[in-house]
């Protein structure tokens, strides 16, 4: 990590990442938290719920790594995702012509193949302006990032207000505006386009994977977000089954992207307190208790919007520190396919994963006991991720020696 002695990058050019990531998360922002709901609004099963919000965790597994493939090939980071936006936009049309649950997966399998791949490929191009020697500025990465933040909470604020108020009925035409917000945010990114070769001395893919550090920190990613997914998919589900209307279900997603939005704010003042391996298992430790409060204490307002405060430290600070721990493992042409695994890891394997295994047990047990479950596989990520800051040490002090 770092915030000085980096080379000067203009405005102009950052100006349109902290657009996209505003469009993109604004998108996501309604879609992530209603579209269980909508799917609900339909009559469909929670297991048919469970296994098409899978969908965009089953594009995560392929998808990122080959549109990451052939970005590292060709360096186009920025055409292909225009590409990606304008069929995701075309994709989502669907979704006005049939609620025939074989037409729904097809549409989001295919809508997600290509929105699965954006952010990937924006967070390669944009780490090559905001880095310097192979280091993160994690002051200029947080204040483009919190863009998103911001599209985020406006959305689901809002969207909630909306659907509160209007029914679900119109989840379509919101997934279709807000993806025309992505495809104008895209065609004003700037062309960035980083060398395709291989930098002299650079380890090659395959070597980096094969280094300790590199497994046990695409361990302690796994468990983490695999803890994580209780939130992402039955999150708004299990506080509807609890009475919380859906302007309240808003406010608590919004409350967790406010704290969001002042962790990448402020995280340059302290990130650098820790190392971060360190940071790591903080962040895994605080996601086992986040989920044990949301258990435990699903009925009791105030300990819910304490348990959304954590978010800062579950996603915020553990996303940067993700961000700045592949830009100094995955640097120059390994970038994109770096992006890729990470979420094809991150955000693919554990989201399959989780909303079947989540669909599974709330169908069996009830929609608590996925919050339950999330706890334990939180705490084997904390081993992981200590295991990662021993093998960080013996690396440096290899280096010393």
């Amino acid at each position: 990590m770092t915030t000085d002695a980096a080379p000067r990058v203009s405005r102009r050019q950052l100006v349109p990442f902290a657009a996209l990531s505003a469009s993109y998360f604004a998108h996501i922002g309604f879609f992530n938290p209603y579209l269980p709901l909508w799917l609900k609004h339909l009559g469909l099963s929670l297991w048919m719920i469970g296994l098409l919000t899978s969908m965009q965790a089953v594009t995560r597994v392929f998808a990122p790594y080959l549109w990451g493939w052939l970005s590292d090939r060709s360096g186009e980071r920025v055409p292909l995702m225009r590409w990606c936006a304008g069929m995701a936009l075309l994709c989502s049309i669907g979704l006005l012509f049939s609620n025939a649950p074989w037409w729904l997966a097809a549409v989001l399998f295919l809508m997600f193949t290509h929105t699965s791949a954006m952010m990937p490929m924006s967070e390669a191009a944009m780490a090559h302006l905001v880095s310097h020697q192979g280091a993160l500025d994690v002051r200029r990465y947080g204040r483009i990032r919190l863009w998103g933040s911001l599209g985020f909470l406006v959305t689901v604020f809002v969207s909630g207000a909306w659907f509160e108020a209007h029914g679900m009925s119109g989840f379509p035409f919101w997934t279709i505006l807000t993806l025309m917000a992505i495809n104008l945010s895209v065609w004003n990114l700037p062309n960035v386009r980083e060398e395709a070769h291989h930098a002299k001395g650079q380890a090659g893919f395959g070597e980096v994977l094969r280094q300790p550090q590199t497994r046990w920190f695409f361990a302690t990613l796994f468990c983490h977000v695999l803890s994580h997914v209780a939130i992402y998919t039955f999150f708004s589900l299990y506080l509807d089954e609890l009475g919380y209307g859906k302007d309240m279900i808003g406010v608590l997603w919004a409350v967790s992207v406010v704290v969001e939005i002042v962790g990448f704010f402020t995280q340059s003042r302290w990130l650098h307190w820790l190392s971060l391996p360190a940071w790591l298992c903080v962040c895994t430790g605080v996601m086992a208790f986040r989920m044990g409060l949301t258990a435990w204490f699903g009925q009791v307002l105030w300990v819910l919007l304490l348990a959304q405060c954590l978010h800062v430290f579950t996603f915020a600070i553990q996303h940067t520190v993700c961000i700045a721990w592949l830009s100094q493992h995955f640097p120059g042409r390994l970038r994109g396919r770096g992006q890729a695994l990470y979420a094809v890891i991150g955000y693919g394997f554990t989201g399959v994963l989780g909303a079947l295994g989540g669909a599974a047990l709330s169908t069996r047990f009830g929609l608590q006991t996925v919050f339950w479950a999330a706890m334990p596989i939180a705490l084997m990520g904390v081993l992981s991720a200590l295991m990662l800051r021993q093998a960080a040490q013996r690396q440096t002090d290899i280096k010393a020696s």
